[in-house]
């Protein structure tokens, strides 16, 4: 039997762990939340969810996948099997099934984002009209093109393999990604009128603090954020070597995933204040809004250049993520080769994925299945199955193996009944607001 594969180092795995978790969301949501929710005091609740919740939740993911030696789908149909339940293969499905989904729709808005790199690069960005450009690209058949690219990117990575494939490349594009930002904070920092954007982020607005909206919201952030779906961190954390320290990658994974969206914030809101536009949240502010105010300033072609790139980094390194769960689900239960699942896997949600370019209502329609529904069943599924189908010594045992400070009862107990409950109060929440993530 072929000796499965590792992360070689603390730091690549880490790096690789915040390379999946930084995504869109942390560009294109936390900005907007931030200022509309009380600004300063929206980190308050947020600060709590994530360091609570979301360390919780990467722990659980992290130590699942290790004891499995396996993605999702082994993890659960070993625990069922334990229990000497039937199903655990179907069950175990589900996660590996809803990632792929998030693969799909998420590769498509990865192709719009390499379309207006190449616009930057070779200067098209200065002879479109920015505002109309984006509603006559989204839904065309173009799009498809882009796509394609982006899902080819994430298949040539994830062939190659954990150490020499998703490590290396997360180990060379995370550091980039935010010496970009850095870059680009400092820029938009200092444009006359940014101190409004500062403000809108910063100044606390304390009645928030008792708004109801204020702390679903950031439930929400924190729980998405960190990418808890219940197959692609597990699918990281199998590939983890006993002496590393969970709970520490974990909390390590959870503050630089929120430093990369405070810094993407200092990018975004200055500069849009200092210009005198409207916050605003998704596609319009990435695709319209930014690349307009760029376009206007001294050097806006590298600064639009610099801007997609850093996108890109962050885009891809969750795509391949996203691909890697599917593919290692195949591979455990099947004899065929890394390559030809990760070929087979990626082709197949291409084609799948073809009416999500063309068709935005079903494209929306599609997002909110994947991320209202089955990311957070995903994550029940395998806090169910690791917590209440399997003894608790030989879960604190995993959790605390390579650890620095072992964690108690107390823990399992916080994990096993208050994040179960708060995962299935997500997925109320997120049917009811319509998404929270």
């Amino acid at each position: 039997m072929k000796k499965r594969e590792n992360f070689t180092s603390r730091a690549g795995f880490v790096l690789s762990c915040i390379g999946a978790a930084v995504g869109l969301g942390n560009i294109w949501m936390f900005p907007y939340r931030l200022g509309q929710n009380g600004g300063s005091v929206f980190l308050i609740p947020y600060f709590i969810f994530v360091l609570i919740l979301g360390s919780t939740g990467l722990i659980t993911e992290f130590a699942f996948g290790r004891a499995a030696q396996g993605g999702s789908l082994t993890g659960i149909k070993n625990s069922f099997r334990n229990k000497g339940l039937k199903g655990g293969v179907l069950v175990g499905a589900i996660p590996a099934i809803g990632l792929a989904g998030v693969f799909m729709f998420y590769n498509v808005v990865v192709g719009w984002i390499i379309k207006y790199f190449t616009l930057s690069v070779d200067g098209g960005i200065n002879k479109i009209d920015i505002s109309t450009f984006f509603d006559g690209f989204s839904g065309s058949p173009e799009t498809i093109i882009w796509n394609f690219l982006a899902i080819a990117i994430a298949l040539a990575i994830v062939c190659i393999g954990i150490t020499n494939g998703i490590e290396k490349i997360n180990k060379i594009i995370m550091p980039l990604l935010f010496v970009i930002f850095i870059i680009l904070a400092i820029r938009s920092l200092t444009l006359p009128g940014a101190m409004e954007g500062v403000k809108y982020l910063l100044t606390p607005q304390w009645e928030y603090l008792f708004k109801i909206n204020t702390w679903v919201m950031a439930l929400g952030q924190a729980f998405f954020t960190v990418s808890l779906n219940g197959c692609g961190m597990v699918v990281y954390g199998s590939y983890m070597k006993r002496d590393m320290d969970i709970p520490r990658s974990a909390i390590s994974t959870a503050i630089f995933d929120t430093i990369s969206a405070l810094l993407a914030s200092f990018v975004i809101m200055p500069a849009v204040f200092a210009f005198g536009f409207d916050p605003a949240a998704g596609p319009p502010l990435l695709f319209i809004t930014i690349p307009t105010i760029f376009k206007s300033m001294a050097g806006g072609q590298l600064l639009c250049i610099l801007f997609f790139l850093s996108i890109i980094f962050a885009a891809i390194s969750s795509s391949i993520n996203m691909l890697e769960g599917p593919v290692e689900a195949l591979m455990s239960q099947s004899k065929i080769s890394r390559k030809k699942a990760t070929i087979f896997i990626a082709m197949a949600l291409f084609v799948l994925s073809i009416p999500l370019n063309v068709n935005m209502n079903l494209f929306n329609g599609f997002a909110d299945l994947m991320t209202v529904i089955l990311s957070p069943v995903g994550a029940l599924i395998v806090f169910i199955s690791f917590y209440f189908l399997n003894n608790k010594d030989i879960v604190l045992e995993e959790i605390n193996t390579g650890a620095s400070k072992c964690l108690g009862n107390k823990f399992i107990l916080f994990a096993k009944y208050g994040f179960t409950i708060t995962t299935i109060l997500v997925i109320i929440l997120g049917i009811i607001y319509g998404g929270i993530g």
